[in-house]
């Protein structure tokens, strides 16, 4: 048996070790476009920060571990796959035949429609590469915009603060992380960051940049304000990498449409992380989560079900972690709330603290907070059980800082009620 994976990412590395762990004596070939060993990007912030050099961004830090595992790794890009002949095509080396391939191409970074992205000094924070760039010209006291505050936006925002530069961040939404936060939370976060000494601009776009004297840029503003920077970083957004799945056969919308099995429409072909259309746990439907924990459960299953297993993939809930300068914030599954259900929040302003809860029923699906980290477990977990919280949902409603006392209160009830305590 040959598997092939597209992708050196955390999905593909992760699917490689499976597959090699569940079929010993089976060709496991793992084919990655970059020049450098498989890596994680959500390790360059700390590279930014010099926290870590180049090597430690890898995702495995023995130099011999693909070997020793007898994991072929190519360097080059496929450019087109022929699922009529199991054949992959290369840039480079020829042409690649599979008789099980896993899709974990991830995803790229989208460049706003605006006059000037082509420019010298205008880079997204998405490869090493791009960490090499901007550390060039991230220097302190140096002139930088951040275009997008987004997840990625503001984990960017955090690296280039401890570098000491004169950071402006511009966000069109009215409100930072709007993905994950809403207008109460994305706010504080705002003025947290404005309190750090960052200038933040939301409801705001770029309208254009151009070339300035002696390389520095000129970054147009739509409220009519005009910003120097000796460097633009873009982070507006990330697609997934099917451009070149066209004509191939398979299925794709945002990303490759998978069962619940993460098996494309044609049997021998999977699909794993940033690239996957796969399924919400908290939905039901099927969508793209372009976060580090989806690709890994991605990569371990899809691997799985390829060696013949047959495992359902019931579904990832939807959740962030993020530290801004400091402050925490973090959000599951519904956390924008479902209709006809309940909801609680508590702030405190003054104190950076924030906290939200949403119920269908007498369930939690949904969760935000901000400043708190002690119960970020059980938020998570009591969305993930579904667990019934009864006379507890009442409770909560009345005080959602009770959340752990609801969480034991309910276990034991249920503990009691089964004769386990």
């Amino acid at each position: 048996m040959k598997h092939v994976i597209i992708g050196a990412g955390p999905s593909g590395v992760i699917a490689a070790e499976t597959l090699r762990k569940l079929d010993p004596t089976s060709s496991v070939i793992m084919v990655g476009d970059e020049p450098e060993a498989p890596y994680s990007r959500m390790a360059l912030p700390y590279y930014l920060t010099n926290k870590i050099d180049e090597s430690g961004t890898y995702l495995r830090k023995s130099a011999s571990h693909y070997s020793d595992k007898e994991i072929d790794v190519i360097r080059d890009r496929v450019s087109k796959i022929d699922t009529k002949a199991k054949l992959l095509k290369l840039d480079n080396n020829g042409a690649i035949e599979y008789d099980k391939l896993l899709i974990a191409t991830g995803s790229h970074p989208v460049s706003p429609p605006i006059d000037g992205m082509e420019l010298s000094g205008i880079h997204s924070c998405w490869t090493l590469e791009d960490g090499r760039n901007i550390v060039k010209r991230a220097k302190p006291g140096a002139n930088v915009v951040l275009m997008g505050a987004g997840f990625i936006g503001c984990i960017i925002l955090e690296a280039l603060a401890l570098r000491k530069v004169n950071l402006t961040v511009i966000e069109m939404d009215d409100r930072m992380v709007p993905r994950m936060m809403d207008q109460n939370a994305g706010n504080l976060i705002k003025s947290w960051c404005m309190d750090k000494g960052v200038n933040v601009h939301t409801s705001t776009r770029v309208d254009g940049i151009e070339k300035a004297d002696g390389g520095a840029l000129k970054v147009r503003l739509n409220n009519g304000e005009t910003l120097d920077a000796d460097l633009v970083i873009s982070a507006t957004g990330v697609a997934a990498n099917i451009q070149f799945l066209e004509g191939s056969g398979l299925e794709t919308d945002f990303g490759v449409l998978v069962n619940d099995r993460l098996q494309s429409n044609i049997p021998d072909i999977y699909a794993a992380g940033d690239v996957c259309q796969g399924k919400d746990f908290s939905t039901g439907e099927y969508t793209v989560q372009a976060i580090q924990p989806t690709a890994a459960d991605h990569g371990r299953i899809a691997a799985m079900n390829m060696t013949g297993k047959n495992i359902l993939h019931q579904g990832c809930v939807n959740m962030n972690v993020l530290d801004t300068m400091g402050l925490i914030s973090s959000s599951y599954g519904l956390w924008m709330g479902v209709d006809g259900g309940e909801s609680v929040k508590r702030c405190d302003n003054d104190r950076y603290r924030y906290l939200s809860l949403q119920f269908e029923d007498d369930i939690l699906v949904g969760a935000q907070s901000l400043g708190l980290t002690q119960h970020v477990g059980v938020l998570h977990g009591l969305i993930r059980t579904k667990l019934k919280l009864g006379k507890w949902k009442d409770n909560l409603l009345k005080d959602p800082t009770r959340i752990m006392e609801a969480y034991l209160g309910t276990t034991q009830a249920i503990g009691h009620n089964a004769g386990i305590i």
